[in-house]
């Protein structure tokens, strides 16, 4: 397996260090960051455990709101991805691909449909909800990328796909780390409550 890149160790927690995530492919250490370019969520801070409003915890659970800062100049097009950091193999699980998104600054609401959006880990388009096993935090990395072309990608297009008409072409990226643990949580906040 390859190494994880040493110009993004400082940026992504050990646990979340997949050597196999779409920034340690595309990115590189003078686009990470590039001109102040950053992704922020107002749902969550970095390294802040997702609200389960966002996971497989609620029945009508949701992407969470994101945020970006305006990407160098000549950008022309954003792409977010989503990857399980914490993911076992090859390649971290995918959990959105999002792109046809305007080179400028901008956001996606909580929940709002993303221009195009292609196959998740499960093989929909859809935000794949985090859903690991009671008692264990997985780690998820959402990644924005500003490229110099737009895409010329079909909706419904993979991982591999996106990640290959990406080669070449970044003009800056930006990560934001997130993490869930799986099982509930309210049955111990009930419990410090109860009077003894």
């Amino acid at each position: 397996m390859t190494e994880f890149p040493a110009w993004l160790a400082s940026h992504v927690p050990a646990p979340a260090r997949h050597p196999g995530l779409a920034v340690a492919a595309l990115g590189a250490a003078q686009t990470l960051g590039r001109g102040g370019f950053a992704l922020t969520s107002p749902a969550f801070g970095a390294g802040e455990e997702l609200d389960a409003s966002f996971t497989a915890g609620e029945e009508d659970a949701v992407a969470p709101p994101l945020e970006w800062s305006a990407p160098p100049p000549g950008s022309q097009e954003l792409v977010i991805v989503v990857e399980e950091a914490s993911a076992k193999g090859a390649d971290p699980a995918c959990h959105w691909l999002v792109w046809g998104l305007a080179g400028q600054r901008g956001k996606l609401l909580e929940g709002e449909v993303p221009p195009r959006t292609g196959k998740n880990a499960f093989g929909n388009s859809e935000w794949l909800l985090p859903d690991p096993p009671e008692g264990e935090t997985r780690h998820y990395l959402f990644q924005i990328f500003a490229t110099d072309l737009p895409l010329v990608l079909m909706p419904g297009a993979s991982r591999a796909e996106l990640l290959a008409s990406l080669q070449g072409t970044i003009t800056a990226c930006a990560v934001l780390h997130a993490t869930f643990t799986g099982g509930t949580q309210d049955d111990d906040a009930d419990w410090d409550d109860d009077d003894f």
